[in-house]
C-alpha cells in the first residue's frame, strides 16, 4: 500500500513538473533585444573588447518611437502645460479645462 501511494505521488509530481516545464513564456523585450544584438555582433564577427563595447551600445540604445520616448514627451508636455497654467494663474475648473485641452493638443 505504501508503495502504491509513493508511486502515485511520484507520478503526480512528474506530471505537474512536466506540465510546468512545457509552459513557455514569450521572450521579453530585453531578451529580444539581446538576441538581435548577439546576431548583429556575430554578423560583424566581433570579438573581445570590440564585441563587449558593441553589445553595451546596442543594448543601451533605445528604439525610435519607443514607449519610453512617449513617456518622456508626455512628461515634457505636462511640465509645459503646468507652467502655462501657473503663468495664467488658472485655478479650479478653468485650470482643469485648460490642462485637458493643453495635454490633448498634438
Amino acid at each position: 500500500m505504501k508503495q502504491l501511494i509513493s508511486l502515485v505521488a511520484l507520478g503526480l509530481a512528474l506530471a505537474v513538473g512536466g506540465a510546468h516545464a512545457a509552459e513557455e513564456k514569450a521572450p521579453t523585450a530585453q531578451q529580444n533585444k539581446m538576441k538581435t544584438c548577439n546576431a548583429d555582433a556575430k554578423t560583424k564577427a566581433l570579438a573581445g573588447d570590440e564585441r563587449k563595447a558593441f553589445m553595451k551600445d546596442c543594448l543601451s540604445a533605445k528604439p525610435a518611437g519607443s514607449a519610453a520616448d512617449a513617456g518622456t514627451t508626455q512628461q515634457n508636455k505636462m511640465k509645459t502645460c503646468n507652467a502655462d497654467a501657473k503663468t495664467k494663474a488658472l485655478a479650479g475648473d478653468e485650470r482643469k479645462a485648460f490642462m485637458k485641452e493643453c495635454l490633448s493638443a498634438k
